[in-house]
């Protein structure tokens, strides 16, 4: 875990904006989210949001697990990743998210061992082919968060 995200999620009270600022500034992403599985109802329910347009806050702030970038995230509890969401909804990317203006993008399970607790995505202002090391660190990163998810 990179320095500045440890100090961040080791501090208290834990600000999540805080966290994910850092994270999209690792990547250097344009936008983020940070989503907590709620265990009441089975939803991803957002925690923390950078560069998202306010008309989407309200299509992101619930996320059922297998739908959109992050849902499908979650649901396979592996990477998702689209060179740019722009062009290439991939399959799995809601038509409103090319509102954000992202072009890579990427999101990935917070795991805790195998408990999935939520999901961190990343968007960049480019397209993107994201590299397996990228992916790892992403990865990585959501396994760290999730403990304290």
């Amino acid at each position: 875990m990179s320095s500045p995200i440890s100090q961040l999620l080791s501090a208290s009270p834990l600000d999540w904006q805080a966290v994910l600022d850092a994270v999209v500034a690792d990547f250097s992403g344009a936008t983020g989210t940070l989503h907590r599985l709620d265990p009441t109802d089975g939803l991803l329910k957002i925690v923390a949001h950078r560069g998202i347009p306010p008309q989407l806050i309200p299509v992101i702030g619930t996320i059922p697990v297998g739908k959109g970038i992050a849902g499908v995230a979650a649901e396979r509890r592996e990477p998702v990743e689209l060179c740019n969401l722009q062009q290439d909804l991939g399959g799995v990317a809601k038509e409103g998210a090319r509102a954000t203006n992202v072009q890579g993008s990427l999101a990935v399970p917070c795991l805790d061992g195998e408990e999935l607790r939520g999901t961190l995505g990343v968007g960049l202002s480019v397209p993107h082919d994201f590299t397996e090391e990228e992916m790892e660190r992403l990865m990585a990163l959501g396994r760290d968060v999730a403990v304290k998810l």
